[in-house]
């Protein structure tokens, strides 16, 4: 399945790599890392799926893959303890299936013969504390009995997935929690404002501009602004 060129493999990675360090969307990244691992292995399709902890109880949803058929990418969720990707999850731990079409733990036998999949590598992304975050999924069009090596080159791959799903999770975290902190400062100036302006006390002022938002239905921060602005127009 994978070429003996494992300078093409490292170069993969490392595309894999910058786009972590980027301001590239997750979705984007999660795209680039199925096409990489499709390209670089041979593989007929590869798919990522990822936990969904939001929801309860928790499902394992479909986020990327570089197949193009309709009926590969719809979107798809399963339980965590369902079909291939559950068993991955569950157990945290690859799973090697030779015959798809003959294991009973693979759910969609009629999608994998319309698109003719025969066997299959599935292995755990991995989070802090070995969390499993998801699963990147690996098929063939022919038999195929995996070896180590592929194996662990997989494995490599889902790592670099994992880490670039913490890191925009992080990255967001961080974009909301800088947001917060800004609308707090400008709520507060213009709080300094309507106390002078109106001679209101900080609470009042702080309920006048929270009355303003939702009868104009804009947020307390454009609110704030427009205070602000109206003060430098005087």
């Amino acid at each position: 399945m994978i070429s003996g060129n494992s300078d093409k493999y490292i170069k993969a990675l490392m595309d894999i790599s910058r786009a972590i360090t980027s301001d590239l969307y997750l979705e984007d990244i999660l795209k680039l890392i199925v096409m990489v691992t499709a390209k670089v292995t041979g593989v007929e399709i590869c798919s990522l799926w990822l936990v969904d902890d939001e929801k309860e109880p928790a499902r394992i949803r479909l986020k990327a893959t570089q197949a193009i058929d309709p009926d590969y990418v719809k979107d798809r969720s399963l339980n965590l303890d369902e079909g291939v990707v559950g068993f991955v999850v569950t157990h945290n731990m690859p799973l090697i299936v030779e015959n798809v079409l003959e294991d009973p733990r693979f759910k969609e036998k009629e999608m994998a013969k319309k698109l003719g999949l025969v066997s299959m590598v599935g292995v755990p992304l991995q989070g802090q504390d070995d969390k499993v975050m998801g699963v990147l999924n690996c098929f063939t069009s022919s038999r195929h009995t995996f070896s180590e090596t592929e194996i662990n080159l997989v494995r490599t791959v889902a790592n670099q997935a994992a880490v670039a799903i913490l890191n925009t999770e992080l990255m967001v975290k961080t974009r909301v929690i800088q947001e917060e902190l800004e609308t707090r400062k400008l709520v507060e100036r213009a709080k300094e404002i309507l106390m002078q302006r109106r001679n209101k006390t900080g609470e009042e002022a702080y309920r006048w501009i929270q009355k303003q938002s939702m009868t104009t239905r804009k947020s307390m921060r454009n609110v704030a602004e427009a205070i602000l602005l109206s003060e430098e127009l005087d």
